[in-house]
């Protein structure tokens, strides 16, 4: 899939069309956001509540260019060769057992000390190649013959070393591995970061990418998404869900229901044969909601009142 280069409003109108086939129900924002990333060949942090949806948007976008998605999925003490690159220790032990009866022959002609370590170290620097090199997400992003989506997700809950650790690929598509040189892309991968917001991204960080802010979707919005994703949902008991939900985000607790969640949610009252909201009905699927036994057990009294709520919705 390429993007149409005369007109950028068409190109926009592209990116919203081809990701509502896929399911993802994306608004102009968005699809400018991702244009235009394209265009500048710049990285897109996408910033935001926790299940809004900025992990789909990159699932959404492999599909809408026909890449492959390679993911890293960050964690407190991300390092380098779980992120980058490790050496295959196993297989550089087998070879040196292999190659330990020839180290004599190697050995054979040096006149001394000195010689025979210029000899060794000839030796060792085999083991540092690129065969024996094990590519990760990072690495294989930047190596791939054709263009990937590569998505580092979650890059709040890595370290501050680990995020200066990516400037160089954000910056320059590139990345320096001491031992074999500077490696870069041969194809310019798209690049998304997420974050939930855990922890404020660095300064530098940010200034090499494009921002996007995902909110929680309005009613509207939400309820094209249901329509995207469960279609089998009648229209009654869809504007039913999707104001029962909204009116749960606005009150006081410890997680907000997520797009996934509302989705999941739809699922389950259409497996259900559901037909319309009651107290008892959505007393015992709340847990698919809301994960938190305070948040149920504080939310359990206005259920009835937000039944009611839910119900007008369709008249």
């Amino acid at each position: 899939m390429t993007f149409i280069d005369k007109d950028p409003a068409a190109a926009i109108d592209q990116i919203q069309k081809g990701f509502e086939k896929s399911g993802y129900i994306c608004d102009r924002h968005i699809a400018t956001s991702i244009y235009l990333s394209q265009k500048l060949d710049k990285p897109i942090l996408v910033e935001g509540p926790p299940g809004v949806g900025k992990t789909e948007l990159a699932k959404a976008t492999s599909e809408f260019l026909g890449a492959d998605l390679i993911r890293l999925q960050c964690y407190e003490g991300l390092d380098e060769s779980k992120a980058l690159y490790e050496w295959k220790y196993g297989k550089q032990l087998l070879y040196t057992q292999i190659l330990k009866e020839k180290l004599g022959d190697l050995l054979e002609d040096a006149q001394g000390l000195n010689a025979s370590m210029e000899k060794l170290h000839q030796f060792g620097d085999h083991f540092f190649s690129e065969q024996f090199l094990e590519a990760r997400p990072l690495l294989q992003a930047l190596k791939s013959e054709k263009q990937v989506v590569l998505l580092i997700d979650e890059i709040d809950k890595s370290d501050h070393e680990f995020e200066a650790y990516l400037l160089e690929i954000l910056s320059d598509y590139q990345i320096t591995v001491p031992e074999i040189g500077t490696v870069k892309a041969k194809t310019k991968p798209v690049v998304f970061l997420t974050s939930n917001n855990s922890r404020e991204m660095g300064d530098a960080l940010k200034r090499r990418c494009l921002h996007l802010y995902i909110p929680f979707p309005d009613s509207d919005r939400e309820r094209q998404i249901i329509q995207a994703r469960v279609p089998e949902l009648t229209e009654g008991l869809r504007n039913q869900l999707v104001s029962f939900v909204q009116q749960l985000r606005a009150q006081d607790l410890k997680k907000l229901p997520a797009v996934s969640e509302t989705i999941d949610w739809a699922r389950t009252l259409l497996l259900l044969h559901t037909e319309e909201l009651d107290t008892e009905l959505v007393r015992n699927t709340l847990n698919m909601l809301l994960k938190f036994e305070d948040d149920i057990d504080n939310i359990d009294s206005e259920v009835p009142k937000l039944v009611l709520e839910a119900r007008k919705a369709n008249r």
